[in-house]
């Protein structure tokens, strides 16, 4: 079925523009390219739903608060400490937050189960003997397209200087309770709502010996055949004060993803140099989709993206989920204060090191959590990103033709192609081609950069998704 108004009506609340073309009744339709490029319209951001706003304003910095200082309370929170101790050690703060999951599921009617994940750590660099390890995975089912899947994580172990050692009080509150209280407090409020797609909100172990929590989570995740279609990593996003003691911008979250995807072929590499599509893999796509979808006029926080996979000399649970070819990010506060990361408790020379919950802002988490609450809402809420999205280079020709596999979303109401000018860091203009799997359109593909997303008939859309080519 084709259908040229898709976007009137209802949808067309959530953003407005002109139509860029009529389209053809013919299977692979024709756009005209003097028409495109005069009138096809520069994107405007996406106007958020009522129903997110009045989610969003549920965010609780008291009860962030309390979670950060609870967890605090353990001692340490080393992957190699106590698995015993009723008040001390991982194992104790596992036991709590898997309580906490579970009451939080107890209030989603059905929809949302707990279960704590566990796993033996063989001997490694940084884990001297074999070790337990466990995440908390808390899993709120969708209820029209559940093969969808979107993650968020913070890491529930903490450390101090020495990596190795697991008796000293270690309390994390920054590194990184802060990001163990938005995965809660967003568990929470999300957990009475209803989505289209599955919301996965999970605490992992053993990042600070090398993502081992978060890397069998991705594992067992590919080798389920889960269609993860984004995942964000919160590690490090309590503190808006700055080294130097200043406040100088409390109201700005960095957001780092990958260019070239880590899960990729030489081939794949070669394909995507010679087309210029460094800046368009999928890691990409899903923050230009977050900085659409969580303006500061919701959130109250601008999102600084920064592309590049992470800090120099660090690395967070998101890349787990690159390595298994998954979209993911990860979000951490703009000005770190390493006297507070990786310290031993001590004061040195009227200098107080360690990881203390004096430190952490607990609005800023609030807003934080925001950010995350308005993508995941987005994501799980929306369609998904277009599958097999294919850009025909067959034969030499000034047009384009894209195809693309239709989704299977209930309420899908078409498409939308996106195409900029290969200098522009973010997608400038829109073409409604309506609900159609191919498209031929009046423009070089040599010129600009091209991309595709799916549109519901209440006005949501997916991330864009960046065509393979088809050259045989």
């Amino acid at each position: 079925m084709e259908n040229n108004d898709v976007l009137g009506g209802k949808g067309s609340t959530r953003r407005a523009f002109l139509s860029a073309s009529a389209v053809t009744a013919v299977a692979a339709p024709l756009l005209s390219g003097t028409a495109l490029a005069g009138t096809s319209p520069v994107l405007a951001g996406q106007e958020p739903d009522e129903q997110l706003r009045a989610l969003l304003s549920g965010v609780d910095p008291d009860r962030i608060k309390a979670t950060v200082l609870r967890l605090t309370q353990f001692g340490t929170r080393h992957t190699a400490s106590s698995q015993t101790d009723p008040v001390r050690g991982i194992g104790a703060a596992t036991a709590w937050v898997f309580e906490q999951m579970q009451a939080i599921a107890a209030t989603s009617s059905g929809r949302m189960t707990a279960q704590e994940q566990t796993f033996v750590q063989p001997v490694s660099s940084r884990i001297p003997v074999p070790t337990t390890i466990t995440n908390v995975i808390a899993t709120l089912q969708g209820n029209a397209s559940p093969e969808r899947l979107y993650v968020v994580t913070g890491h529930l172990d903490s450390r101090v200087t020495d990596v190795l050692n697991f008796t000293s009080d270690a309390p994390g509150a920054d590194d990184d309770a802060s990001g163990v209280a938005v995965v809660l407090e967003l568990a929470r409020l999300f957990a009475t709502q209803q989505f289209a797609g599955t919301l996965v909100f999970a605490t992992v172990a053993g990042e600070e010996q090398g993502l081992y929590g978060s890397a069998h989570m991705a594992a067992q995740m590919k080798a389920a055949g889960a269609d993860v279609q984004g995942m964000f990593s919160n590690d490090i996003v309590g503190a808006s004060q700055a080294w130097d003691g200043t406040r100088p911008d409390p109201h700005t979250l960095r957001l780092f993803v990958e260019g070239v995807p880590a899960a990729v072929t030489a081939q794949q590499i070669a394909i995507m140099q010679a087309v210029g599509g460094e800046n368009d893999g999928a890691s990409r796509q899903l923050a230009r989709f977050v900085q659409d979808v969580a303006p500061r006029s919701l959130t109250d926080m601008n999102i600084r993206v920064i592309w590049r996979r992470d800090r120099y000399l660090r690395g967070s649970d998101h890349i787990s989920f690159q390595a298994q070819g998954y979209p993911a990010g990860r979000f951490t506060e703009p000005r770190e204060n390493f006297n507070h990361e990786h310290q031993d408790t001590r004061v040195v020379n009227g200098v107080q090191f360690g990881d203390l919950p004096e430190f952490v802002d607990f609005d800023y988490i609030a807003r934080v959590a925001k950010v995350n609450g308005a993508a995941l809402w987005s994501l799980a809420q929306g369609p998904g990103t277009p599958k097999n999205l294919q850009i025909i280079a067959v034969v030499l020709t000034n047009t384009t033709t894209l195809s693309w596999d239709r989704g299977t979303e209930p309420g899908l109401a078409g498409y939308e192609v996106m195409w900029r000018e290969t200098t522009s860091p973010d997608w400038t203009n829109v073409i409604d081609v309506g609900d159609v799997t191919t498209v031929t359109l009046d423009m070089a593909k040599d010129n600009v950069q091209f991309g595709l997303r799916a549109v519901d008939l209440a006005g949501n859309r997916s991330p864009v998704a960046f065509p393979r080519v088809v050259s045989s």
